[in-house]
C-alpha cells in the first residue's frame, strides 16, 4: 500500500530521513519512502499497512499527517521515475538557468548525460569558459543552434 504523507515544504528529505530511522529501529513493515519529483510538501510512503504506516510518522517533527486513501503504484509512476528518454535538449543549444543559483544566466550546451540526467554547460557571459554540470530540469532551451529564438522545456 502507498500512502501520500503531508510534510513542511522543503522539509520533505529530513522528514524521510526520520521516517527511515523510526521504521528501522521499530522494525515497522514499512518497505519505501520516497519524494516526489516536481511536488513540494509531499513524500510517499510505502507500508504493509495502514497501521505501520501511521506508526511510522507519529509524532514526528515536520509531518503534518497522512492523506486520507491509498494510492497506486501506476498513480504516482510518472513523479518517481525518471522520464529521460524524452529529452530534447541537443549539444549546441543555448539554454537558460532555471532551478539553480545560476537562476537567469544562459548557456551553451556542451554535453549531455541521459543515463544521470545531466547536462555540461558553457556560460555564454563568462570570460573564462568553464563547464558547469547541472540537472537537465534546471534547464530551459531557448534557442537551437541554427534556428530562431524559441520557449521549449527541456523536460518536454
Amino acid at each position: 500500500m502507498i500512502f501520500v504523507i503531508k510534510v513542511t515544504t522543503n522539509k520533505e528529505e529530513n522528514a524521510v530521513d526520520m521516517i527511515s530511522e523510526k521504521a528501522k529501529k521499530k522494525s515497522l513493515a514499512v518497505h519505501s519512502v520516497a519524494i516526489p519529483h516536481g511536488l513540494k510538501g509531499y513524500i510517499f510512503l510505502e507500508a504493509e499497512d495502514r497501521e505501520s504506516a501511521e506508526e511510522a510518522v507519529f509524532n514526528l517533527p515536520y509531518v503534518k499527517g497522512i492523506i486520507g486513501k491509498t494510492i497506486s503504484y501506476e498513480e504516482i509512476k510518472g513523479m518517481i521515475e525518471p522520464s529521460i528518454e524524452n529529452i530534447t535538449i541537443k549539444e549546441g543549444d543555448i539554454v537558460e538557468m532555471i532551478g539553480s543559483t545560476l537562476k537567469g544566466e544562459k548557456a551553451k550546451v556542451t554535453r549531455i548525460d541521459k543515463q544521470k540526467g545531466e547536462i555540461v554547460v558553457s556560460l555564454l557571459g563568462a570570460v573564462v569558459p568553464l563547464p558547469v554540470t547541472m540537472k537537465i530540469d534546471n534547464v530551459k532551451v531557448i534557442r537551437r543552434e541554427g534556428e530562431k529564438e524559441e520557449e521549449e522545456n527541456a523536460n518536454n
